[in-house]
């Protein structure tokens, strides 16, 4: 009887040390990878593309803009140098026309900003997009169980950004 036990116990500690211990052993010989977004999306020819477009569908209003700042500057100094020996009507009528071009110019700008900011996060959710198909072709290649995306700390050993730039722009993997 007393050997009956310590044969079951023996079998119990086996299959708890082989539970405890077979997955850690398929975790070990898994392949890992992480992917900085935020290089991809700087560094990428994709994404110097989508930024070059977006800044020339926007040169011409962000022109418009430093012409209208300029306006307001010369006539904040027109105001400061000559709002003395101006007559109350005039300076007054000075300081309206000013107040008004200052709100009209600061609409233009808030929606600008707005305007620039929702063609570039559409512009570059199509680079991410791109990317992340990239970065799953990449993991079925090269037989990755798990790609990590923007990590606080990952190694460079298993960072594979250059590997999915380089793939982004149709260029062969480097050895």
């Amino acid at each position: 009887m007393q050997r009956e036990k310590r044969f079951v116990i023996l079998v119990i500690a086996t299959t708890f040390s082989l539970m405890v211990w077979a997955p850690a052993r398929a975790q070990a010989d898994g392949r890992i990878g992480f992917v900085n977004t935020e290089r991809i999306l700087r560094d990428a020819i994709p994404a110097q593309r989508a930024q070059k477009k977006i800044e020339a569908e926007f040169q011409k209003r962000d022109q418009e803009m430093a012409k209208m700042a300029d306006q307001l500057k010369k006539m904040q100094d027109e105001l400061e140098k000559n709002g003395v020996t101006m007559s109350e009507t005039q300076r007054r009528n000075k300081e309206r026309d000013f107040a008004d071009l200052n709100r009209e110019f600061q609409r233009k700008q808030r929606e600008f900003r707005e305007d620039l900011n929702q063609r570039r996060n559409e512009e570059l959710a199509q680079v991410v997009e791109q990317a992340n198909r990239v970065i799953r072709q990449v993991a079925e290649a090269e037989k990755y169980d798990i790609i990590f995306q923007d990590a606080v700390y990952a190694s460079p050993r298993i960072d594979i950004t250059d590997k999915v730039i380089r793939a982004l722009e149709g260029k062969p993997p480097a050895r």
